[in-house]
């Protein structure tokens, strides 16, 4: 896959969207220095009321920038961090990739791929309809479908910018398809 980074962000505060930056730093089992998302424990809103003490499986939020062309397509505007990720990709197929699998952005910074982002209602608060567009259920298989990106941990600190090359790197056999974290 020859995949790059389009576009980073970051929030100190929670928010929906996260504004784009001209960098951001990954900091090894934490997540993005800076954002509030980072930690080594969940620091997702709703789960911290429930499940405070459990290890932060969604770190670092990345999306492929290629939904923003299909959601274009029906209608619905959509650019980098505005959805809430942290790096906005090109070239991976991030949603086929399999649970443990090391990205490596730019020269340094590795992360280790956890699961699926389970999208929430706010993204209709968003854009009205988007949800059902980025979750929905398969007619076919009878599986529920998530587009909205996925989420990792980091391995390796470092600098990430737009335009950094991603590397690859999958898991030894057997794979694990990715689950919501």
């Amino acid at each position: 896959m020859d995949g790059r980074v389009t576009a980073v962000s970051r929030n100190g505060t929670y928010s929906f969207s996260k504004p784009n930056r001209e960098t951001v730093t990954l900091l090894a089992g934490l997540g993005v220095e800076g954002d509030v998302h980072a930690g080594e424990t969940i620091r997702h809103q709703f789960r911290m009321t429930y499940e405070p003490g459990l290890p932060n499986l969604r770190q670092v939020h990345l999306m492929h920038e290629e939904l923003f062309d299909e959601l274009a397509l029906k209608g619905f505007t959509v650019s980098a961090g505005q959805l809430g990720e942290n790096i906005t990709t090109r070239g991976v197929d991030l949603l086929g990739l399999p649970t443990g699998t090391l990205l490596h952005l730019g020269a340094q910074a590795v992360v280790e791929v956890t699961g699926l982002r389970n999208p929430c209602a706010k993204i209709n608060d968003f854009r009205q309809g988007l949800l059902g567009e980025v979750f929905g259920l398969d007619p076919v298989s009878g599986n529920f479908t998530f587009k909205s990106g996925i989420m990792a941990v980091v391995r390796h600190s470092g600098p990430v910018r737009p335009f950094d090359a991603i590397g690859v790197e999958l898991p030894p056999l057997p794979h694990r398809p990715l689950e919501r974290v």
